[in-house]
């Protein structure tokens, strides 16, 4: 049996090695050609390493919904990533990466394949098809419009999520992306962003704090006093398992920026900072929950991971080992208590996307102002050392300076957009449609039908007591 196995093996990597060593015989097989497919097959599995991150925000946002959005919260996010894939195709990469000017890309509308080089000269020399940068591109876009729309979650219309979808994914990010990435003018002060602290999270999470301001707090949350409820989701379950999913597909989104496993191997020491930061800010965030609060909080310690990994997405090429858990820790603080002061303040943000990406993402963007190391920033070709290594305030300048442009020109736009769609068209569901859940009113059935069903005969079947004020 054993020998039948061992003559199996030799003879199915016979069959593999066959081609490859009559193609070097004949030497069309050359050491640019392996590369260049070692790069590709790298850059796809990071690519759908992303791309199956939205499976972790479609857990993440319906388990932390009540029962009766669960299903309308998980379907929408499909909704949005076929808006993305499209969108991106016809303007988005064209917008973001094509030849252009400092502000914008003006080329390769109606994406061609790999013979549109041409107009993507920022990709030229990368040694990966220009397909395979679109699709892991795409994959980056589609998560900043999975946070944009998480401020939405629970009373916006579907059909907010259509149009607003379009003009993000045609517009908006790729318009920030092309600053930092394509040949922008944040790109050529030299802005510090390896995998999109600022382009990808900062800009999701500054459209979800506008969405959430015009559409107003959900129905119950807060009483007449301005004093919060709260809300708690469904499923802290689905909560813990879509994080899991997301850091895992973090090991694509910033590793895989490294766009190749070849020479040093550098991929594996952003692989190493980003995992180091998750894991405290973890840690750092349900400590701080549980000193403020007397109790040690899970949906805090899962915000505190996804806190820490959208910081270091920006830092996670430019910091030491040590750097990224202390950004990681200060991330998973942060969150916290930025969650709880917006929801004092009366912005009900049900999967608190302006604190886990917005203010997690300038702080990852300003971190690398302090802790960029001159050999790490000469490694990656951008910018120069932070300031406590000796390089003054001017690469914090640069960061800063990305921040605040990025934050404007995206609050700007989504006001105009997202206010002019509230007139035209309205954003908000009525509250009927609200009270009764947007599965039934937005679907016709809900995520949950048995249950929701029993629930309602529960309901039903009590009679309100003589005390009872409705």
């Amino acid at each position: 049996m054993k020998k039948k196995w061992l003559y199996g093996m030799l003879a199915a990597i016979g069959a593999f090695a066959f081609p490859v060593s009559a193609f070097a015989a004949e030497g069309e097989v050359t050491t640019a050609v392996l590369e260049l497919g070692l790069n590709s097959l790298f850059v796809f599995v990071a690519a759908m390493l992303v791309f199956f991150m939205q499976a972790g925000f479609a857990l993440l946002e319906a388990g932390t919904v009540r029962m009766k959005n669960a299903g309308h919260v998980a379907g929408k996010t499909v909704l949005t990533l076929g808006i993305t894939v499209i969108v991106w195709w016809a303007l988005g990469f064209a917008f973001a990466f094509g030849d252009g000017n400092s502000f914008l890309g003006t080329t390769g509308f109606l994406f061609g394949g790999d013979s549109a080089i041409g107009s993507f000269s920022v990709f030229s020399e990368i040694g990966v098809p220009l397909n395979l940068m679109f699709l892991f591109q795409m994959a980056f876009a589609a998560v900043s419009l999975a946070i944009a729309c998480g401020g939405m979650a629970e009373r916006a219309k579907l059909s907010v999520y259509i149009v607003f979808g379009v003009l993000f994914v045609g517009l908006i990010y790729p318009i920030v992306a092309h600053w930092v990435w394509g040949g922008g003018w944040l790109g050529a002060l030299g802005m510090q962003d390896y995998a999109g602290s600022t382009v990808v999270h900062l800009t999701g999470a500054t459209a979800a704090l506008v969405a959430t301001i015009l559409l107003k707090p959900r129905l119950g949350k807060y009483n007449k006093d301005g004093k919060p409820n709260s809300i708690p989701g469904h499923n802290q379950v689905l909560t813990v398992l879509g994080v899991i999913i997301l850091w895992i597909g973090w090991f694509g989104f910033n590793p895989g920026s490294a766009l190749t496993p070849l020479g040093d191997g550098f991929f594996g020491y952003v692989l190493a900072t980003t995992n180091l930061a998750a894991a405290a800010g973890a840690v750092a965030a349900l400590l701080i929950s549980w000193a403020v609060m007397g109790k040690s909080d899970i949906p805090s310690m899962l915000n505190g991971v996804l806190a820490a990994l959208v910081a270091i997405t920006g830092a996670c090429a430019f910091v030491d080992a040590w750097a990224s858990i202390v950004i990681g820790a200060v991330a998973g603080v942060l969150t916290f208590f930025t969650a709880r002061w917006f929801e004092r303040a009366g912005i009900d943000d049900p999967i608190y996307a302006f604190s886990v990406h917005g203010i997690a993402g300038i702080w990852g963007a300003v971190s690398t102002g302090l802790f960029a190391t001159p050999e790490l920033a000469e490694t990656t070709g951008v910018g120069t050392a932070g300031l406590l290594y000796g390089g003054g305030f001017g690469q914090l300048g640069v960061q800063l300076l990305g921040v605040i442009g990025t934050f404007a020109f995206v609050l700007a736009v989504s006001f105009i957009i997202l206010g002019g769609m509230k007139v035209l068209m309205g954003l908000r569901v009525t509250e009927e449609e609200e009270m009764m859940g947007l599965d039934i009113s937005e679907h016709g059935t809900y995520g949950y039908p048995e249950q929701m069903s029993l629930l309602q005969q529960e309901t039903s079947s009590v009679k309100p007591s003589a005390n009872h004020v409705s």
